[in-house]
């Protein structure tokens, strides 16, 4: 039975959020389509509910984005060394095909692959979604026309993983199912889908966020647990869980999910562990010891100054940037006048590992996007970032073609490239500064501005707190409290239960 603390006040079904009525930007762009919904519109009356439209809107989105690698598909995979990057429409998946043995029948993690990459060198997870798609490549035909088939397929695949993230997050927060529109629509989503196989680890890492928001303690430990395994990066978000179960003192669900985690990690990971250690141990000390690559600070900094930073120095300093940056947010979770939400410290600790890390991979933004939506979901800020996303995904392949054109040098020099990993970073540093304020100012947070608590906060949702540190042992306890703020319009919003306006 629940308890009192966590039922809702109303047991009416909660009015949804039309973002076009409450975002000017989303207000000023549905004019293509008609204009802003009216108060009498029939909402979910037809099949055409907001999450089978959000849907639809991302395979679309998901195609265009294969239309766009159609230069590459037709050929600049296969011939000359820049046509690829003049083009950017680069992948990871058919040079792999080849590279790591899938076609010659090699077995990931228990086979030696021929040339200087002796094992596959990505999570377990990851190495069967390749494989599988290999297993769906028919042998015959020539080498070229088996890399575009594996291509496609693993298109398909990854299809249905953009889809699930799209739903995931659209569902996740509840009163704002049309939120979902910002991930469909995010250019820099389309144009880095299908480089390398990083959406199943972000489609998990949705299902996850649904889970716990639904208050699934177990399903959410298994599907992050999942996720790690088939991407290091998911397994940060028990920070920012700890964190919080500390501040609400909320331990047993905690203790499910960490137990549901390393439970379906070990399950995944244990069978190539004992079995193939060194082809299972290659994505590690692969992940320890490349040196400072692409997209990094490190390398803007090597660049720049014109220095050498050796792997072990750029782990150094990674760890220790990182390690400061979860001191910081653990002084803003237990220190914050209200207790910020799940979805805002997931974002901040994945950006932080993003902007730290010794390699920024232009597919790495797949990571950041459904968790920003549910951060930060303001169409300004979210399309200020993603142009700084499209800017740095085509300034790094403008590079390559520069550095692998010859004399011709055709593409964008160091110093231009030097202005997109600029651009990228300080991109990612203000969307990170806008969520650090919805959480010190909520009146500025759209999703708490609207009545809400922490819709994907699970259990967290509306829960007193427990434990606080700061000025907010002082104030109110109770984390749902929340009174009347003014939009950026200047008008109020009731507060919670307060229906009569």
């Amino acid at each position: 039975m629940p308890s009192a603390e966590t039922t809702r006040v109303s047991v009416h079904e909660p009015e949804l959020v039309r973002p076009t009525r409450d975002d000017e930007i989303a207000a000023g762009g549905s004019e293509l389509f008609g204009g802003p919904i009216g108060r009498r519109a029939l909402l979910g009356t037809s099949w055409w509910t907001p999450v089978r439209v959000v849907a639809l809107v991302m395979i679309g989105m998901f195609a265009l984005g294969m239309v766009q690698k159609i230069p590459c598909y037709d050929g600049g995979w296969f011939f000359g060394a820049s046509s690829q990057y003049t083009h950017a429409c680069y992948s990871d998946i058919p040079h792999l095909y080849q590279g790591r043995g899938f076609a010659d029948g090699l077995v990931p993690y228990f086979d030696k692959i021929p040339g200087d990459m002796d094992y596959l060198e990505y999570p377990v997870l990851t190495g069967v979604f390749m494989e599988v798609a290999a297993w769906l490549t028919p042998g015959g035909g020539s080498i070229q026309h088996q890399e575009q088939v594996y291509w496609m397929v693993n298109a398909g695949m990854l299809m249905v993983c953009a889809a699930v993230i799209v739903v995931c997050t659209a569902r996740t927060h509840r009163r704002r199912p049309w939120d979902g529109l910002l991930v469909a629509l995010a250019p820099a989503f389309a144009l880095t889908a299908t480089i390398n196989w990083d959406l199943l680890a972000v489609a998990l890492l949705a299902a996850a966020m649904l889970m716990w928001s639904r208050g699934r303690a177990l399903a959410f430990g298994v599907l992050l647990g999942l996720a790690t395994a088939a991407k290091f990066y998911p397994f940060l978000l028990l920070g920012p869980l700890f964190l919080l179960c500390w501040r609400t003192g909320r331990w047993r669900e905690f203790g499910t999910a960490l137990l549901g985690a390393v439970g379906a990690w070990l399950a995944v990971n244990l069978p190539v562990m004992y079995l193939a250690p060194e082809g299972w141990a290659k994505f590690y000390s692969f992940s320890h010891d490349r040196g400072v690559d692409f997209g990094s600070v490190f390398l803007f900094v090597s660049q720049w100054l014109k220095i050498a930073i050796t792997p072990d120095t750029a782990n150094t300093w990674a760890l220790a940037l990182m390690l400061i940056i979860c001191a910081g947010l653990s002084a803003v979770t237990l220190a914050a006048p209200r207790r910020p939400r799940f979805a805002q410290l997931a974002f901040l600790i994945i950006a932080a590992f993003i902007l730290t890390n010794k390699v920024y991979s232009p597919q790495y933004v797949l990571w950041l996007v459904p968790l920003a939506v549910l951060a930060r979901p303001r169409w300004r800020d979210f399309l200020v970032w993603q142009a700084c996303e499209v800017g740095y995904f085509l300034g790094i392949w403008l590079y390559l073609a520069y550095t692998t054109s010859g004399d011709a040098h055709k593409g964008l020099p160091t110093d231009g490239y030097q202005v997109a990993i600029a651009v990228h970073v300080l991109g990612t540093l203000y969307l990170c500064a806008m969520v650090l304020r919805d959480i010190f100012r909520p009146e500025h947070d759209v999703v708490r501005r609207g009545g809400d608590d922490d819709p994907s906060g699970g259990v967290f949702d509306g829960a007193e707190d427990v434990f606080v540190l700061g000025a907010a042992a002082h104030r109110p306890r109770h984390a749902a409290h929340f009174d009347a703020v003014p939009l950026d319009g200047g008008r109020e919003e009731p507060a919670p239960g307060d229906r009569s306006l």
